[in-house]
């Protein structure tokens, strides 16, 4: 996570849709504290670099499955996350998790409807 600051996306069309992303993965069960904390340290980096970038963490809330729990993180920023930042944010995520997740992140994307 040693990617210096980058600017942010640049500003949409006042008609563009708000972006927001929606990342979920699955970690081991027994490693909850581990990827909370590694979490917690990634989205503390990435909106030290993004101003007004809000992130948040969310766990299933039931059993595991295979014993795997299921976690998604939550993005949006003023504006909208563009595909720079949206690039910026997979990259530190990687790194982040590496060793920690079991298969691959999923990211979808939504915008707001009003």
């Amino acid at each position: 996570m040693n990617e210096p600051a980058t600017p942010a996306d640049p500003p949409a069309p006042a008609d563009a849709p708000h972006r927001e992303l929606f990342v979920y993965y699955r970690c081991p069960a027994g490693r909850d504290a581990e990827v909370r904390r590694a979490v917690e340290s990634l989205h503390a980096l990435l909106c030290a670099r993004v101003p007004g970038l809000q992130a948040r963490l969310l766990r299933r809330p039931e059993a595991q499955q295979a014993g795997l729990t299921t976690w998604m993180e939550v993005y949006a920023a003023p504006g909208g996350i563009g595909e720079a930042l949206q690039a910026q944010i997979d990259r530190a995520a990687t790194e982040a998790l590496d060793g920690l997740r079991e298969g691959a992140r999923h990211t979808e994307v939504f915008v707001a409807c009003a």
